[in-house]
């Protein structure tokens, strides 16, 4: 029974840490906004009486790889002309455990990215736009929805919180040759490595798992943020006039999107050690559940096969894992939409995409 519970709590804890950020690889703009729940702590009597917990988490990718829907365009990295993103975020999240179901939970990401492209400057030369401080913090509430007590092989966890907007989503750097005679222009960076969306962003989750025996388990994750907000008023011409088609089509000012994430699959244990290999899907759609959904922005979604590895001791976990693309889609945005119907041309965009995430985090029980 020992032996038992300190795999229960072992899944438990490799669900918490697995679920730090929802930041898919690429110019598909899912930024880093916790997404953390409370299950690094499994229920019981040591936790009756309330605990700390603190989680910092890194994870870095570098997208390069262009697509329209599932389409690679090959030739973008051939001929050099391919945008490549450069973006690190440092999570650090703590969290106080009220009893066995109750927990709260906050989080402040901290952003560095660097952008390279030819098209933002001139077109002949390729130069680098950068951006760097805290992103949008979220604050959020988790509760078992079974009794731990009673429900010792697998528990649901329910989480609601919110995406405050303290990151900047009007951060600028100079883009080079694209002012008067050839100089720089000072202008918003790309929503890409903007650092926040300038929405407050309301947070559903849904966290599960369940043991069939002492060494093996599954768990599943369900993560939904609602983006009441419409548009922030950023400019997405760099600095410069938006074009004629960008105003007919709504994409010369920025969106702020919802976006989800679903993960699950299995988990071993032997000794300290919970090795997993699930399935990642993060996604920015194309239409909001609650509002308006135009404005610029680069729909679409990543599927991930996610091999993890988690060693714990009593109080301390340290855990890394990597998300490794199988299936990258950039999907018709609401501008692209609206442009295939007053042209009658068919119009898709695209997006860069990363081929993997590295992901490495500890975890304290303070």
């Amino acid at each position: 029974m020992k032996f038992t519970y300190k795999f229960l709590l072992g899944s438990a804890i490799y669900l918490f840490l697995n679920n730090t950020n929802v930041n898919a690889q690429g110019c598909v703009a899912i930024r880093s906004t916790g997404g953390l729940c409370a299950m690094d702590e499994h229920p019981d009597s040591t936790t009756s009486g309330g605990a700390w917990l603190f989680n910092a988490n890194s994870r870095y990718y570098r997208s390069y790889k262009h697509f329209v829907g599932k389409e690679e365009q090959k030739q973008r990295i051939e001929l050099g002309t391919n945008v490549i993103n450069h973006s690190f975020a440092q999570d650090f999240t703590l969290t106080r455990i009220f009893n066995n179901r109750w927990s709260f939970s906050v989080d402040l990401p901290v952003l560095n990215n660097v952008r390279s492209s030819l098209y933002e400057h001139g077109g002949k030369e390729r130069h680098e736009t950068r951006s760097f401080g805290i992103g949008d913090v979220s604050v959020k509430v988790y509760a078992w929805l079974l009794n731990p007590a009673k429900a010792r092989k697998g528990n649901i966890q329910a989480g609601l919180g919110l995406k405050l907007p303290t990151g900047s989503y009007n951060y600028q750097d100079y883009f080079q040759n694209t002012g008067p005679g050839g100089t720089k222009l000072l202008g918003p960076v790309d929503q890409s490595i903007q650092l926040g969306d300038g929405g407050t962003g309301i947070i559903t989750e849904l966290n599960g798992y369940y043991n069939f025996s002492h060494n093996f388990g599954l768990y599943g994750t369900f993560y939904y943020m609602i983006s009441p907000r419409e548009q922030n008023g950023v400019s997405s011409a760099r600095g410069g006039t938006p074009s004629a088609k960008a105003v007919a089509n709504g994409s010369d000012i920025m969106s702020v999107p919802d976006q989800f994430m679903i993960r699950f699959g299995a988990n071993y244990g032997v000794g300290k050690f919970n090795f997993s290999a699930g399935v990642r899907e993060e996604c920015l759609p194309a239409k909001d559940l609650v509002g308006g959904s135009n404005g610029f922005r680069r729909p679409g979604y990543i599927i991930s096969a996610e091999p993890g590895i988690t060693y714990r001791l009593k109080r301390f976990s340290v855990y890394t894992y990597v998300p490794i693309a199988v299936v990258r889609d950039r999907i018709q945005s609401t501008p692209d939409k609206i442009t295939t119907q007053t042209t009658g041309v068919y119009t898709q965009g695209d997006a860069a995409f990363a081929d993997y995430a590295v992901n490495v985090g500890v975890s304290f029980k303070l």
